[in-house]
């Protein structure tokens, strides 16, 4: 039986620096065996108080059945922000729910 451990181990890590920024883009496997990507972007930042850096991260989870849309907005805002004119919305077949997918407790989003 495997451990959480190597549940969680990445089979795929790339680390782009930006400036401040640095973003991971991690490829894990569920116990199923499904491929999901982590993107999670890190900040460096100064703690005034303690006078101290630290590392601010926030991370999304994207799974197999969403990659296509994702790309496709993707696409869509960078085809924006080149061209000036509004893409099509991506068309989305299936019924998102907000709450209670079992996904949404393992996010962390902060904006």
């Amino acid at each position: 039986m495997e451990n959480k451990e190597q549940r969680k181990e990445e089979l795929y890590s790339q680390a782009i620096p930006a400036g401040k920024r640095r973003y991971f883009f991690d490829v894990k496997e569920t116990r199923g065996g499904d491929k999901f990507i982590t993107i999670t972007e890190s900040r460096k930042l100064f703690d005034n108080n303690t006078g101290d850096f630290y590392f601010e991260k926030n991370k999304m989870f994207l799974y197999k059945e969403d990659f296509d849309k994702f790309r496709q907005g993707l696409d869509n805002a960078f085809s924006f922000i080149e061209t000036g004119i509004v893409p099509p919305p991506v068309v989305v077949e299936d019924n998102y729910q907000h709450e209670g997918d079992g996904r949404l407790e393992e996010m962390d989003f902060k904006f």
